[in-house]
């Protein structure tokens, strides 16, 4: 027999559906809260963890990225993250050092943001050891935004908008500075370069020509050297080297955090992915060109105490103005022209 053909079991029945959807409505109605985003490693990469107390949200993501490029976060409202990590220069800064707000000259160059999910530590001397406590300083950094947290706080509350957004992304509307820097850290996190030529090449997708492929065995060689500080997938140790600028480091970099002088003029390594981008080079912006960056490494190298070993010993250097084409064109390789574009 079948059942929906009597007329009371119509009715029951249609009682019933409408009593699942009701249940189905309030379960969905229930179900509030930020939307997690599963990030997608790219093929071998090593794998991105992610802090307990901040996983990713698409409303956290969007959240942060209007905050980056926003100048509200500045104190004259003229500066934002971008205006220092441009995206078409893969987030870097072309000017040698950056420019923060009211005209005020930082003393080092912006470096580049992408693939940070994966670095221990950040800026060029290591200070800040995730992404969310590196976005409380250049808030406060007097040549940077030359803003204090509290002000940002108030003006972020009084906004017409941002309340809203951080429910949305925190489920308060009462916006803190720990809210503030989690939600640039998702957005910074999202910022993955993976999709240059080398990848084609080292996936087996691809081929390289003849002088990229002198240049790639150079780089990759105990001549070039190069690989030792750059020959992960990620293209940096994110270590942290002296690499001979000086012989007398005039900045003191990673010595200025730990207090051992025995860390003088050593910096962080820069990805070289993008690096085709993100000119000019050094802590300093000191090389305006690939061709000058090449250049130390096969005739610049000074002598100090602390010079890295790596870069300390008679096979390298000295490189054929071939070998020199070569690297240029490889470094090249790794560029990843559709993420270095406007946003």
């Amino acid at each position: 027999m079948c059942f929906s053909r009597i007329p009371w079991f119509r009715g029951y029945l249609g009682v019933v559906l409408l009593l699942m959807l009701i249940i189905s409505g309030c379960d969905s109605a229930m179900k509030d809260g930020p939307t997690p985003v599963d990030l997608r490693t790219p093929d071998r990469f090593p794998l991105m963890t992610f802090p307990a107390d901040n996983p990713l949200t698409e409303e956290g993501i969007a959240l942060g990225e209007r905050l980056f490029f926003d100048p509200l976060l500045s104190i004259n409202g003229e500066v934002s993250c971008a205006s220092c990590h441009e995206p078409r220069h893969a987030f870097s800064d072309p000017r040698p050092v950056s420019i923060g707000a009211e005209g005020r000259r930082g003393r080092r160059n912006a470096m580049p943001i992408f693939n940070l999910g994966w670095a221990p530590s950040l800026f060029w001397d290591g200070r800040s050891p995730s992404l969310e406590e590196q976005a409380i300083h250049p808030v406060e950094n007097i040549t940077e935004m030359g803003e204090d947290w509290p002000r940002v706080l108030e003006k972020l509350q009084n906004h017409p908008t941002y309340p809203g957004l951080f429910e949305a992304a925190f489920e308060t509307e009462t916006i803190t500075r720990d809210q503030v820097t989690k939600a640039l850290a998702q957005f910074e996190r999202t910022l993955i370069s993976s999709n240059a030529r080398i990848d084609d090449f080292l996936n087996g997708e691809g081929n390289l020509t003849a002088v990229e492929q002198r240049g790639f065995d150079l780089f990759f060689s105990e001549r070039g050297d190069c690989f030792h500080c750059h020959g992960t997938r990620l293209f940096t140790d994110n270590l942290f080297h002296n690499n001979g600028l000086e012989a007398v480091p005039s900045d003191s970099g990673r010595a200025l955090i730990t207090g051992n002088p025995a860390h003088a003029g050593m910096f962080r390594t820069p990805s070289l992915r993008n690096v085709e981008f993100t000119a000019p080079y050094m802590h300093d912006g000191r090389f305006a060109t690939l061709e000058a960056v090449i250049e130390h490494y096969s005739t610049g190298v000074q002598a100090t105490n602390n010079l890295d070993p790596l870069l300390n010993h008679g096979q390298r250097g000295n490189f054929t103005a071939e070998e020199k084409e070569g690297l240029v064109a490889f470094l090249k390789t790794l560029s990843d022209p559709a993420f270095a574009q406007p946003r």
